[in-house]
């Protein structure tokens, strides 16, 4: 039997298990932070710090008593996370270490090929001089290894040692042993991650589960396509297959969809009448969504659930941007109601708020602006400045 779900219900669901449903006011701690993190699955890295680096804004907004010291101690003391790629570079639990030796058996093949290709000659024995310098001579920099005529510049004018470096840490001979000013510091996995994830080994049927079971469970429903594209470990194919394989495990659900409330087939795991029972409704509060969360990840996902569109403009030329060059979602209760383009502009002591931009059919009423000035102001404090400052005509 297909179980309906209602868009409403859908949201709830998926707000849950994204770690938005709770209120983001309960003591949190570093061992609070690591269960978050583990839940979520992983937490997406990004440099841009119009406000804050994405990574912090995206476990800010799930709970306000966040401490960026616990996240590096758990990083760079406690090695209970580590730093490594998804769909981009992102933070994850150490215990998974296991399961990306798969990926990095993949994709180191190709990625030799295709990086021997752009660098060279001079590729294979950047790759065998930088190993054997971080093995003898301990962690580094890419800035350590720089040639002194070299011109810096973007990826494609990365030195031969950077490459190196690069591709050893995407295959899993090199770890992220810290940053430095956000700069990478690289040393010996085995040097980084505990032994006892470093050393394991699980086989591919155990390696698929981990990879379709975790994001199902994370999702809360989901068709293959999502299932593989969550952890970005596993092909497709071999999602449609660890469905097939596990029908009895699963429920198929048919998901009201935003907008035209079309049904869209997928499946949870069993008892999904009740999880749709239990969905919890969130706190009606706002809050500041980083353009990296994983809830806007998947962005058909996010439109289809919430009727949301949305695409970061950084890359986009400036005459044709919608909006401007970071804005940030904001999510209140349930629903995406609409963005907004500010900046911490430290020098001056504040957050800088440009426009403001409410879905169709939101009211900007004074309740509501209310909130979304307290979510301001706690931000604010959040990334070290003062207080808020609106622009002449911010409300557009």
């Amino acid at each position: 039997m297909t179980i309906p779900v209602s868009n409403t219900k859908a949201r709830r669901i998926f707000l849950e298990r994204q770690g938005l449903a709770a209120p983001p006011g309960a003591a949190l701690g570093k061992a609070g932070l690591l269960t978050m993190i583990e839940r979520l699955g992983f937490v997406q890295v990004d440099s841009i710090r119009t406000v804050e680096r994405a990574h912090h804004m995206i476990l800010f907004s799930r709970n306000q008593t966040y401490r960026q010291t616990d996240l590096e101690q758990l990083i760079e003391k406690d090695r209970s996370l580590f730093e490594h790629w998804t769909h981009d570079a992102s933070i994850v639990p150490s215990a998974f270490f296991p399961f990306w030796k798969w990926r990095f058996r993949r994709e180191g093949p190709r990625m030799l090929e295709r990086w021997r290709r752009w660098q060279g000659e001079g590729f294979d024995a950047a790759f065998t001089e930088t190993l054997e310098r971080i093995r003898d001579g301990g962690p580094v920099m890419a800035r350590d290894l720089k040639s002194a005529d070299h011109v810096s510049g973007g990826w494609w004018n990365w030195h031969p040692s950077k490459t190196a470096l690069e591709y050893l840490w995407h295959t899993g001979h090199l770890a992220i042993a810290g940053r430095r000013n956000f700069q990478k510091v690289y040393d010996l996995s085995e040097r980084v991650l505990p032994p006892e994830h470093h050393g394991a080994e699980v086989d591919h049927d155990a390696f698929v589960d981990f990879a379709c079971r975790g994001a199902l469970e994370r999702l809360g429903f989901a068709t293959h396509g999502e299932l593989a594209a969550f952890f970005d470990l596993v092909s497709p194919e071999e999602a449609k297959a660890w469905v097939a394989a596990h029908r009895d495990e699963l429920d198929e659900v048919e998901i009201e969809t935003a907008g035209d409330g079309k049904a869209r087939a997928a499946f949870a795991f069993h008892g999904a009448a009740d999880l749709v029972a239990a969905a919890p409704e969130p706190p009606a509060r706002i809050r500041v969504l980083s353009p990296f969360d994983p809830l806007l990840r998947d962005r058909a996902r996010t439109e289809r659930l919430f009727g949301f569109h949305y695409r970061i403009e950084v890359f986009v030329p400036e005459e044709k941007r919608l909006f401007g060059y970071y804005v940030f979602p904001l999510l209140e209760g349930d629903r995406l109601i609409g963005r907004i383009d500010m900046k911490a502009e430290r020098d001056e002591g504040v957050l800088a708020v440009k426009r403001l931009w409410l879905e169709p059919g939101v009211r900007a009423s004074g309740g509501r602006l209310e909130k979304l000035d307290a979510e301001l102001n706690r931000i604010a404090r959040f990334c070290g400045v003062e207080g808020v400052r609106y622009a002449e005509n911010w409300r557009g």
